[in-house]
């Protein structure tokens, strides 16, 4: 693309003002309401079971090498043979980043569970809040019992 060809361009993109932003979607199926984010509590339940189940799993597991490699390490380390040190290395590495699994995964299992009470909390909020633009709505229209 030639300099004069890049300004152009420019121009042109500063002359439309097209401004806002846009995202992609997929849009609805015909009969499916429009909105922006479905949560299921049954689904949210799910994703929090399975991040609960596997953080068990790598608390119970992610350690059954350490103590084998730690020996072999010294061993390696103590006939003079510079695999110990790389061993060792290894061992630590493989333990920050289990910490760090571990973490993520139980954060996940806790957001979720926070998660699935904050909507129930903001579905009860928000049925009550239309119930009373309901009874708002009656006083304009004149339907209101009186």
């Amino acid at each position: 693309m030639a300099w004069d060809e890049w300004e152009q361009l420019k121009k042109e993109a500063a002359t439309r003002r097209e401004t806002a932003m846009q995202i992609d979607h997929v849009p609805p199926e015909p009969g499916e309401p429009q909105g922006d984010l479905k949560v299921n509590q049954q689904d949210l339940a799910a994703v929090g079971d399975s991040a609960f189940k596997l953080y068990t799993k790598l608390a119970k597991h992610g350690r059954d090498a350490w103590s084998p490699s730690q020996s072999a390490a010294q061993d390696l380390t103590s006939q003079g043979f510079d695999l110990g040190s790389g061993l060792h290395r290894v061992q630590e590495r493989w333990e920050k980043q289990l910490q760090t699994l571990l973490d993520a995964v139980g954060h996940i299992s806790n957001h979720m569970d926070y998660t699935k009470n904050a909507h129930a909390g903001d579905e009860h909020y928000i049925s009550g809040l239309v119930s009373k633009i309901s009874v708002l709505d009656q006083g304009f229209t004149g339907k209101a019992d009186r």
